[in-house]
């Protein structure tokens, strides 16, 4: 199926019913030298990563869970995240990681590196065992082995993601709580890192926080706490954070709360074309969060709280937490009269050592990037042999990766 696009969208959207749709749509865009952005919608993709003025490819209708075997999952690349999560929990198992975009399919999910606060995993690209794609000569690949950690984070510049099989765990109630706290106690005391998901809203300036973190359900749990109670506390938390900062306190569920992780922990946002998200060495965290404060007071700026969560590090190519344990940074701000300190924040995170996430805003090209990535070459080399013509490289992406 196709539609003519608007001049200010794509040329054509292709919207394929399977793969083999995919494979013609590959090689009738070659054959017109065109080039093909893959997108899990027709409109409404967050970020330049998954738009395009020449071939959009709808990948929506590729849905559906293939087979879940014991520990694994194998998954057609349009099937979202919400979706996939249903159908494991209603067979005992649920994902590792669950990022915060529950409408975002798994092939987006995977090939842009979506994390999702599990101290103890990587992002869900992480949790990759093989993809199998539709590449620039419109043949089609199962790829494991070596090329592996070049399609796990792939940006789209490897070839249309047509199924992934995904590692998957036995599924768990978590019960999730919130606690007000100096920023220093939460890192001096490991939090952090000790709990199976954590996130910390941190007011750079004073040095507060706000920190959220889940566990397993044990037999031996009391049963959750009135909703009078939970909200009690997150009056409380918010009292407390009010009073040290003049940003209105985070929000996000009342403490006790406790489901599947799908429930409970995405913090599902609108896509913000402001936001800037960076991955730093976790071991410096407090080190970047202290210069950050420090860098914005000195200037007589306010930054909005900065939401901070921690993952192990990866063996992707492209993944932000490439070769190292990783703490990312997500930086809010608003329009144009908050540039200054978005570009302030952002130097701040670029001088520790920090890349900046693939779904976020950031001016970054191909000399910054293969000095910040080890597996840069590595990953060039696998882009060569899937698509030596670029069919999937349009001119943003070539500002990204190179020609």
């Amino acid at each position: 199926m196709s539609t003519d696009a608007a001049a200010t969208g794509p040329r054509r959207t292709d919207r394929p019913l399977d793969e083999a749709g995919v494979v013609t749509a590959v090689r009738r865009a070659a054959e017109r030298g065109a080039t093909v952005r893959p997108t899990g919608t027709g409109a409404g993709a967050p970020g330049p990563l998954v738009r395009t003025d020449d071939v959009q490819l709808d990948a929506s209708a590729l849905t559906g869970v293939a087979e879940i075997v014991h520990d694994t999952v194998r998954v057609r690349g349009g099937e979202t995240v919400a979706d996939l999560c249903t159908a494991l929990a209603a067979d005992g198992r649920a994902l590792a990681v669950v990022p915060d975009a529950p409408r975002a399919t798994i092939a987006g999910a995977t090939g842009l590196g979506m994390y999702g606060g599990a101290p103890g995993e990587g992002s869900l690209s992480d949790q990759v065992l093989a993809v199998r794609l539709v590449d620039g000569g419109g043949r089609v690949r199962e790829v494991i082995g070596p090329d592996l950690d070049a399609a796990r984070c792939g940006l789209g510049a490897l070839g249309v993601i047509t199924a992934v099989v995904l590692r998957t765990v036995p599924l768990r109630r978590l019960r999730v709580h919130e606690e007000a706290m100096p920023v220093a106690e939460v890192l001096g005391a490991g939090r952090l890192t000790r709990h199976a998901w954590t996130e910390c809203d941190v007011a750079v300036h004073t040095g507060q926080a706000i920190l959220r973190w889940a566990d397993p359900e044990s037999d031996e749990d009391v049963p959750p706490e009135p909703a009078g109670w939970g909200h009690a506390v997150s009056r409380l938390a918010s009292s407390w954070w009010s009073s040290r900062s003049s940003w209105p306190p985070p929000q996000r569920w009342a403490p006790g709360t406790a489901g599947p992780p799908h429930e409970v922990l995405p913090d599902p946002q609108p896509w913000d074309p402001d936001l800037a998200e960076w991955a730093v060495p976790r071991e410096g965290l407090g080190t970047v969060l202290r210069e950050l404060g420090a860098a914005v007071a000195a200037r007589g700026h306010e930054l909005r709280p900065v939401r901070v969560r921690t993952g192990r590090a990866e063996t992707g190519f492209l993944h932000p937490a490439s070769g190292r344990d990783t703490a990312y940074l997500r930086i809010r701000t608003r329009g144009p009269a908050e540039e200054p300190v978005r570009r302030l924040a952002c130097a701040v995170l670029e001088d520790a050592g920090g890349r900046p996430c693939w779904t976020t805003r950031h001016e970054w090209g191909p000399d910054e990037l293969a000095v910040a990535y080890p597996g840069w070459a590595a990953f060039a080399e696998v882009r060569d042999r899937f698509d030596p013509d670029r069919r999937f490289t349009d001119p943003h992406l070539a500002t990204v990766l190179g020609p």
